[in-house]
């Protein structure tokens, strides 16, 4: 498929496609005339890198840990550091959720407050 139908089928801009190629993140083939050329697989490969980036993963520690996604190829260092990304992520989602635990108290006092009238402690 080519970068425009890529873009679409993954809701990423080709722009941030052409990024992915640059870090090294995606790969495609050249056709005679210069275009971009993706396999199927690329579709999920992108939805990863988005989930990875979203996880809060730089390009630099994304491409480390796609081999092991790609062609099943792990080290220890390599499952050290997904472990390390795994427990980043778990730590975050902790901190998200008191967050929004808080945020809800908020909204409960708010909304009692315009109910009743009284003021917001």
């Amino acid at each position: 498929m080519r970068i425009g139908e890529l873009a679409t089928r993954t809701g990423v801009s080709v722009r941030a496609l052409r990024y992915y190629e640059e870090q090294h993140l995606l790969a495609s083939e050249r056709s005679p005339s210069g275009q971009r050329h993706y396999p199927d697989y690329a579709v999920d490969r992108v939805l990863l890198i988005q989930q990875l980036y979203a996880a809060g993963l730089p390009s630099r520690s994304i491409v480390e840990l796609l081999p092991c996604v790609v062609t099943g190829k792990v080290t220890p260092e390599l499952l050290e550091r997904l472990s390390a990304e795994r427990d980043r992520i778990s730590t975050q989602i902790g901190s998200l959720a008191n967050t929004r635990d808080r945020l809800d108290t908020v909204i409960a006092e708010a909304t009692a407050t315009f109910r009743t009238g009284t003021p917001c402690r």
